[in-house]
C-alpha cells in the first residue's frame, strides 16, 4: 500500500491521553471533526485518499494517504494499516462520506477487534445509503416525502405524470455522484425525462433510478435535523436552515447554515430513528413545500455532516460527544441556540456570484447575510494553515469535484 504520513504531537498544551479519533476523510467536515476533539486535547489521526486540508491542522498528530478509499476492502485495509503503524488500538473511527460509512458498517465485526466503532450496524446504515429504503420506511412511518417512482424501464416512465417538473436522482449517491458530479437532474417535460433517464442508466442499474417530484422553492426552504442520538433519544440536538447551498438548485453541500428553532422536525425524525434502532450522529434533511407547508424529508446522513462545526459554536459539540460517549463518560443533553451561523466562503462566494449574474440575488443582500458569521468551515484563527492550504487545492478540487 501506497502511502504519506506525518506524525507530530498536537500543539495543544498536555493531551488527556487515552484513545484518540480515527477521521476518515481530511476535507473541511473532517478538519471540524479534528479541531472539536484536539481542542480538548484528543489525540487525532487522519486517513484519506485525497489530497487534504485537515493534515495541515495543529490538531492532528498523525496522517496517511492511501490510494483509494472507494471500496468496502480498500477501506478496512487501510484503517488496519493506519492502526499498525500509528498504534491506534480503542480509537474511535469518524467516516465522513457515504462509501466509508458503508465500508465500516459491513466490517463492522472485524473492525471493533482494533477500534471502537460508533457507526451503527449494516442493516440499519443501508436505511440511510439506499433511498428507496429511506422513503419506503418513512411513508409506511407516516412520514412526508416528496412523490417518489421507481421505473425498471423506459416504459415505466409513461405512468409518470409530468404536471410539474421531476428529479432524477440515484438511490445509492456514491453510485452516481463520482461520475456525473451531481446530486440530480432536473427534467420539465417527458422528454427531458426519458432523455435523462437514459443517460442515468448508462451510469448505474436502472433499479437505482429514483424519480422523484421537484419540491418547490430554493435552499432557504432546505432544512434539517441533526442529532446524537442515543436509546432512541437526543442527547444533543440542532435544528437549522440551509440558506445557501452548491449548487443552488440541487445543493451537493451546504454553503450558508443557520440555526433556527424548527420543533415540528423532531418527531417525524425521532420516529424515524427509533425504528432503524440509530446510535450516533445523524443529520436528516427536510424540505418544506411552499404549496402546502408541510416538511418532506429528502435525506438521511448516517455521519456527522458538512457543517457540523456550527453546533460546537451553538452550543452542542457533535463530535465531542459521540467521542465522550463512546469512551464511556456521561454526556449532558443539550440543544443549539439559535441564531448562530456558518459558512463556507470557497463555494458560497463563487455560487453566489453566478446568482447574482443571474440576477437570483442581490449583491448587497448577500453581503449583508455575511455580516456576523460566528463559525466558518475552514479559517480559524487559532489554526490557520488548513485554510492556506485549501488556497493551494481549490484549483484542483473545482476540476475534480466541483468543490
Amino acid at each position: 500500500m501506497t502511502t504519506t504520513e506525518t506524525g507530530r504531537p498536537a500543539k495543544t498544551g498536555a493531551s488527556r491521553g487515552g484513545p484518540g479519533a480515527l477521521v476518515i476523510g481530511g476535507d473541511y467536515q473532517g478538519l471540524g471533526i479534528a479541531r472539536s476533539l484536539g481542542r480538548r486535547g484528543i489525540p487525532v489521526a487522519v486517513l484519506d485518499d485525497e489530497v487534504s486540508i485537515a493534515p495541515r491542522s495543529r490538531y492532528v498528530r498523525h496522517a496517511m494517504r492511501v490510494p483509494t478509499l472507494r471500496s468496502a476492502q480498500a477501506t478496512t485495509d487501510a484503517l488496519h494499516e493506519a492502526a499498525r503503524r500509528f498504534g491506534l488500538d480503542g480509537w474511535v473511527l469518524f467516516p465522513t462520506r457515504e462509501e466509508t460509512v458503508a465500508a465500516v458498517a459491513q466490517n463492522r465485526d472485524e473492525l471493533a477487534r482494533t477500534f471502537k466503532v460508533p457507526t451503527p450496524s449494516w442493516e440499519t446504515v443501508r436505511i440511510a445509503w439506499d433511498k428507496r429504503q429511506t422513503y419506503q420506511v418513512a411513508e409506511r412511518l407516516g412520514i412526508d416525502v416528496p412523490r417518489c417512482w421507481f421505473p425498471r424501464d423506459e416504459a415505466d416512465l409513461s405512468a409518470i405524470p409530468m404536471d410539474s417538473p421531476v428529479i432524477i436522482k440515484p438511490a445509492i449517491k456514491e453510485h452516481f455522484f463520482y461520475e456525473t458530479g451531481a446530486k440530480a437532474w432536473r427534467a420539465d417535460t417527458r422528454a427531458e425525462l426519458v432523455q435523462k433517464f437514459r443517460e442515468a442508466t448508462a451510469i448505474i442499474p436502472a433499479d437505482e433510478v429514483i424519480v422523484q417530484e421537484l419540491v418547490p422553492g430554493d435552499g432557504a426552504r432546505q432544512l434539517a435535523y441533526c442529532a446524537f442520538v442515543k436509546d432512541g433519544e437526543p442527547v444533543g440536538s440542532m435544528t437549522v436552515v440551509r440558506r445557501r447551498q452548491h449548487p443552488s438548485d440541487f445543493g451537493r453541500a451546504s454553503t450558508f447554515v443557520e440555526t433556527v428553532d424548527l420543533p415540528e422536525l423532531e418527531a417525524p425524525s425521532l420516529r424515524l430513528l427509533r425504528e432503524m434502532g440509530y446510535y450516533g450522529l445523524v443529520e436528516l434533511e427536510f424540505k418544506r413545500d411552499e404549496r402546502s407547508g408541510t416538511v418532506k424529508l429528502l435525506d438521511v446522513n448516517a455521519r456527522t455532516w458538512g457543517y457540523h462545526g456550527l453546533g460546537a459554536a451553538a452550543g452542542v459539540d457533535f463530535a465531542a460527544l459521540l467521542h465522550q460517549d463512546q469512551m464511556g463518560l456521561p454526556v449532558p443533553s443539550c440543544r443549539a441556540r439559535a441564531g448562530v451561523r456558518w459558512v463556507r466562503l470557497a463555494t458560497d462566494v463563487p455560487n453566489a456570484l453566478r446568482d447574482i449574474a443571474r440576477r437570483r440575488l442581490r449583491l448587497m443582500d448577500y453581503l449583508r447575510t455575511l455580516r456576523g458569521i460566528d463559525v466558518g468551515a475552514v479559517w480559524a484563527a487559532d489554526d490557520p494553515l488548513p485554510a492556506l492550504a485549501e488556497l493551494g487545492i481549490l484549483p484542483r478540487l473545482a476540476i475534480r469535484r466541483g468543490l
